[in-house]
C-alpha cells in the first residue's frame, strides 16, 4: 500500500521538523489559564505571531483556557500538556462561521498540528442550549429541524479545509456541540492515538473525513453519540482516497465506520484493520452511496464487534433525483460479530432513536436498486452470532412475498428503514458478483426465518457456509436469481 508509506513519511518528516521547532509558552502571550478569562484575541495573536516567525510550538501548561474561536496558521502547533484544557466558551456569538461553525479553524494552511495529552472541550450541551435559546429569540434564523439548531451552526471542535500536512496526536477531545472534527478537502493528515469523548448532544460523529487523500486514523478511541469515524463526500467533483483505518477501538449511537450519507463524489482505496466496535446502536460498518456517487476498493480486515446492532450493511440509494450511485469491489476478512436481542447502547446519552418498528432483529444486509446493482463483493471467514427468537406474531415476511419488501432508494439509508426482513442472517437484494466463503452463522433461539436470502443476485457463489440454528432447517432462499453456486 505505498499510500500508507507515503503518509508515514510526510508525517515523520513534518515530526521531524516539530523537534526542531521553537516553544513559546502560553504565558508569553498573556493566555490566562483560570477558565474564566476569555483568551480569544490573546491566543490568535499568539498564533498570528509564530506564524510570522517562521512556525513553533504555542505551549499550554496545566491550567483551563477559556476561548472563542482560533485561526490555526501554518507551521504552528498548538502543544497541550498533561493538565492542559482548551475551553470552548458557552457564548455562540464568539464562534466563528465560514460554513460551518468551529472551536479551531484552519483554511488553506499546512504543516500544522495539534499534539500532547491536554484536552479540548467544547461544553457542548450547554453550548447547543444557548444557540437554541438565541434561535429563539430570533437572533440567528435557522431551521430548527427536529426541534433543535442545525449542526451547521453548532461549533465543532475542530474544522479544517484545504489544508495539508496535518498532524493529531494524543489529545483527547471532548463535548462537541456538533461534529467533533472535520477535515475537508484535506491532505496528508494523521491521526494518532487521540482519545474522542462526545456524548454531549446530538450530530456528535466522532471524526468526518470529506473529500480528502491520504488519511490515517491510528491507534485511536473515540466513544460518540453520532457515527464514530465518517467518510463523507459533499462535492460530486471531489473523493476521499487513500484512507487507512487501524487499530481504533470504537463506541457509538450510531454506526461504528460509515461512508456517507453523504455521498456526492466518491471513495476510493479504503483499508480498513484491526477494528473494535462495542455496544454501538446501527452497524458496525455501513458503506452507502445514495447520492450519485461511487464507493470502490474498500478492504476491511480483522474486525471484532461485540453488542451492535448490525454486523454490516451496504446500500445503494438514489437521493439525487437522475443520478445513479456504484458501490463495487468491497472486501470484507476475518469478522466476529455479537448481536444482542436487546438495544446495545442503552443507558448512554444521547441514545439512537427506536424506529422502523414493528420488526425483528435485522440480518446483514446488501442491498442495490432494480437498476444499480451492488457488484463484486467478497465476503471471508465472517462469524455472526444472533440471539434469534424472530417472532412472526411481532412482525412477519415471507420469502413468498419478498416484493412486499420497500425499495426506498429516496430515504435515509439505515439498515432498519426496510422494515422486518425475511432473513434472520443475510439479506442480498439487487446484487451480483458476490462471493461469500466460510461464512459461519448461528442464533440462540428458534427464529421463524431463513437463515440466507438471496433476491435479484446473480453470478455469486457461496463456498463452506456454516447455519446454525434451533429447530430451523431453512439454510437459503434464492428468488429472482441466476448463476448462483452453493457449495
Amino acid at each position: 500500500m505505498p499510500f500508507i508509506k507515503y503518509i508515514v513519511a510526510s508525517v515523520f518528516l513534518f515530526n521531524s521538523n516539530l523537534l526542531l521547532a521553537k516553544d513559546y509558552p502560553a504565558s508569553l502571550f498573556n493566555i490566562y489559564s483560570d477558565g474564566i478569562t476569555l483568551n480569544t484575541r490573546s491566543i490568535q495573536f499568539a498564533i498570528d505571531y509564530i506564524h510570522q516567525q517562521g512556525g513553533g510550538r504555542l505551549v499550554f501548561d496545566v491550567g483551563r483556557f477559556l476561548t472563542g474561536s482560533i485561526h490555526l496558521k501554518s507551521g504552528v502547533t498548538l502543544q497541550l500538556q498533561e493538565g492542559a484544557v482548551l475551553l470552548g466558551t458557552l457564548n455562540p456569538f464568539d464562534y466563528d462561521r465560514k460554513n460551518f461553525t468551529a472551536l479551531i479553524f484552519a483554511n488553506d494552511q499546512e504543516n500544522i498540528a495539534i499534539t500532547g495529552k491536554g484536552v479540548i472541550d467544547g461544553q457542548g450541551r450547554l453550548v447547543a442550549r444557548n444557540v437554541a435559546s438565541i434561535v429563539h429569540k430570533g437572533l440567528i434564523k435557522d431551521a430548527f429541524r427536529n426541534d433543535r439548531p442545525e449542526a451547521e451552526i453548532r461549533p465543532m471542535l475542530i474544522y479544517f479545509r484545504s489544508s495539508k500536512n496535518i498532524l493529531i496526536k494524543g489529545i483527547t477531545l471532548r463535548n462537541a456541540a456538533s461534529w467533533v472534527q472535520t477535515y475537508d478537502q484535506c491532505k496528508n493528515v494523521q491521526l494518532d492515538s487521540i482519545n474522542v469523548d462526545s456524548k454531549a448532544f446530538w450530530n456528535n460523529d466522532g471524526i468526518d473525513i470529506v473529500d480528502s487523500d491520504s488519511v490515517a486514523v491510528i491507534n485511536s478511541y473515540i466513544d460518540a453519540s453520532d457515527d464514530g469515524i465518517c467518510l463523507k463526500s459533499h462535492d460530486a467533483a471531489q473523493m476521499c482516497r487513500n484512507v487507512f483505518i487501524k487499530n481504533c477501538t470504537i463506541r457509538s449511537s450510531a454506526n461504528g465506520i460509515k461512508f456517507g450519507t453523504a455521498s456526492y463524489g466518491g471513495f476510493r482505496n479504503i483499508h480498513i484493520s484491526k477494528i473494535k466496535v462495542f455496544d454501538t446502536y446501527r452497524s458496525a460498518i455501513a458503506l452507502e452511496a445514495v447520492d450519485g456517487g461511487f464507493i470502490e476498493e474498500v478492504q476491511a480486515d480483522s474486525i471484532e464487534v461485540y453488542n451492535t446492532g448490525n454486523a454490516f450493511f451496504l446500500r445503494i440509494g438514489q437521493r439525487v433525483s437522475g443520478k445513479k450511485s456504484r458501490l463495487e469491489n468491497v472486501k470484507f476478512s476475518n469478522m466476529y460479530v455479537e448481536i444482542p436481542a436487546t438495544k446495545p447502547d442503552s443507558g448512554y446519552e444521547y441514545e439512537g432513536p427506536i424506529e422502523d418498528m414493528p420488526r425483528n432483529i435485522s440480518p446483514a444486509s446488501i442491498a442495490g436498486l432494480p437498476d444499480a446493482f451492488i457488484s463484486n463483493i467478497n465476503l471471508k471467514n465472517i462469524e455472526i452470532k444472533y440471539p434469534g427468537g424472530g417472532n412472526p406474531f411481532f412482525a412477519k415476511i415471507s420469502t413468498d412475498e419478498l416484493d412486499k419488501v420497500p425499495e426506498k432508494p429516496e430515504s435515509y439509508p439505515e439498515f432498519s428503514k426496510f422494515g422486518e426482513l425475511p432473513a434472520w442472517g443475510l439479506y442480498i437484494r439487487h446484487a451480483k458478483g458476490i462471493t461469500v466463503t466460510k461464512l459461519r452463522l448461528s442464533c440462540q433461539k428458534k427464529d421463524y426465518r431463513t437463515a440466507i436470502v438471496l433476491d435479484d443476485v446473480h453470478q455469486s457463489q457461496f463456498i463452506s457456509t456454516d447455519i446454525k440454528a434451533p429447530g430451523n432447517k431453512k439454510g437459503f432462499h434464492k428468488n429472482k436469481c441466476t448463476g448462483v453456486v452453493i457449495k
